[in-house]
């Protein structure tokens, strides 16, 4: 099974917030770092497990500046196994109907069972995105997934989704593109292979001497405590 999920890097608010650009009061890019979408890291993680259960591998496709390969060489550390990067002049400051008619025909040229993207962004919040690709390539649309059971056999995917009420059942044939939530688990939870067992306090410190004779001196009683405990 190949999945591929959306991913954007996003200025990352934790280094002072977002500034915009005088001229155009566009998000000046190029003015904070960038990091993965948090939703986008779900969506991966979420794609990574179901890659482990099912087998298969997880790509990316980002459609950003030319310096996103450094915020996706993260998304490659958590263990997608490549990404695509569509990126020229011109696309910046893309609106929401830009970067969809540009995902989506980026999308045409990959192979994949099923698209995973974040919820929303943090530098947009629109949200409709994933929506509008999966309606430019024809791709059966399931939003809000709590819950992602896929059958390759059938080539089908079961999703429960998050509703006012609880959850909504749905089923799709594959391929179909999902909008993964946080209820699918948060990114690295389950990864790590090695488990804190106990911790316990670093011995008292033995007493001290301290010397505080003139130099001479001093630098006579050092060496004789030294050469006493056969460390020189």
């Amino acid at each position: 099974m190949r999945i591929v999920v959306l991913v954007k890097p996003v200025p990352d608010t934790a280094s002072g917030g977002e500034r915009l650009r005088p001229d155009d009061f566009r998000l000046d890019r190029a003015a904070v770092p960038a990091v993965v979408n948090a939703n986008d890291e779900y969506a991966l993680e979420a794609a990574l497990k179901l890659t482990e259960a099912h087998g298969g591998e997880v790509a990316m496709l980002t459609m950003a500046g030319p310096t996103a390969p450094e915020t996706m060489r993260k998304a490659l550390a958590m263990g997608a196994a490549s990404g695509t990067l569509v990126t020229d002049d011109s696309l910046g400051g893309s609106d929401i109907v830009s970067t969809t008619r540009v995902l989506a025909a980026a999308l045409k040229d990959l192979e994949y069972d099923l698209v995973f993207a974040g919820a929303d962004t943090s530098d947009g919040g629109g949200g409709v995105v994933p929506a509008g690709v999966a309606a430019l390539v024809g791709l059966p649309y399931l939003s809000y997934a709590a819950r992602i059971e896929p059958n390759l056999e059938k080539r089908q995917v079961r999703v429960h989704r998050i509703s006012p009420t609880g959850y909504d059942v749905l089923e799709a044939p594959m391929p179909a593109l999902i909008v993964a939530t946080q209820a699918l688990g948060a990114p690295g939870r389950d990864s790590s292979t090695t488990a804190v067992l106990t911790t316990e306090a670093p011995p008292p410190r033995a007493a001290t001497r301290v010397i505080r004779d003139p130099a001479d001196e001093a630098a006579r009683q050092v060496v004789a405590f030294l050469a006493e405990r056969r460390i020189i």
